[in-house]
């Protein structure tokens, strides 16, 4: 279990709905920035057509004239922090470090669900981006928020979400936590039920990945004393979800959350990249965790 007309965003009038590399926690594989070959398609597709008449419209009508600016790309991965999303913002478009931030932060600044309490962290939804010289920071990111709330607002979602007694927020939550502790879809789903049974039973998550987010850092070692911290993401010292994402999740992960494997699984752990076990037995978890322990130690050697 681990232990481990010239922007491409014209902004709406009014605010509107529309795999840094993870530690190998005790629970989990390394997590890779990553995005389905399907949302990369689809969104850059979609965002190219559609993001301002006045760039799509010279694109297609325009053969004599002036040169139109091509679209850069700027791809957000499966399972990014906010920190990391901002900094690429900045590097894309050429800003000041913290330019991003700022802006991502401004009440108000985007359209975010009421629980968020301002905080983007779950909302920057993971996918390939157009950019062009005119990009604002604020479009930019609004254009991520909105196609958030398009992905998470959908009656699949809510009702996925309600038959497992959570809030579409707790499920985007949920899915983060999944998205940083699987690297496929199947052992995804896996880990979403490790979550719902421990939720159903009132036991501590015990993620690394939550641990580490509220520490603000990312590492492939946890000691008893980070176990120890007060921070409101030690799911070791307290019970329920965390109160926020920590990062931001693709389709798979909220797929996962919404249609989990089944099992009574209530433990996993990675004991090598690409041999993740599950069980219901603390026992036999216990011998799976020292069996990850010695092959961390031989990593160091």
């Amino acid at each position: 279990m681990t232990y481990r007309s010239s922007s491409p965003y014209a902004p709406p009038r009014r605010p509107r709905r529309p795999s840094l590399p993870r530690p190998p926690r005790r629970g989990t594989p390394p997590h890779r920035g990553r995005l389905t070959r399907r949302g990369r398609l689809a969104l850059l597709l979609g965002a190219v057509l559609t993001v301002t008449a006045g760039v799509a419209v010279p694109l297609l009508l325009t053969h004599d004239g002036p040169a139109v600016e091509q679209p850069r790309t700027l791809l957000v991965p499966e399972g990014w922090r906010s920190g990391q999303v901002y900094r690429a913002v900045d590097r894309a478009l050429r800003l000041p470090d913290g330019t991003a931030r700022r802006t991502a932060t401004t009440p108000g600044a985007l359209p975010l669900p009421a629980p968020a309490g301002g905080n983007p962290e779950g909302y920057l939804f993971p996918a390939t981006y157009p950019v062009l010289s005119t990009t604002t920071p604020e479009a930019l990111l609004r254009f991520m928020a909105d196609t958030a709330a398009k992905h998470y607002g959908t009656a699949r979602i809510a009702e996925g979400a309600r038959a497992h007694g959570l809030s579409v927020y707790e499920t985007v939550v949920a899915a983060s936590i999944v998205q940083a502790e699987a690297d496929n879809p199947e052992d995804m789903a896996k880990v979403a039920r490790v979550v719902h049974n421990r939720l159903a039973r009132g036991m501590a998550l015990q993620m690394d990945s939550t641990l580490h987010y509220g520490l603000g850092r990312s590492t492939v070692d946890t000691s008893h004393e980070d176990m120890r911290s007060d921070s409101p993401y030690n799911t070791y010292a307290r019970k329920g979800l965390p109160p926020t994402p920590i990062g931001n999740p693709g389709d798979e992960a909220l797929d996962a959350v919404i249609r989990p494997a089944d099992g009574d699984w209530l433990y996993f752990v990675t004991v090598a990249p690409g041999d993740t076990r599950f069980t219901a037995d603390y026992t036999v978890h216990q011998a799976n965790v020292a069996e990850f322990n010695a092959n961390r130690a031989a990593e160091k050697r």
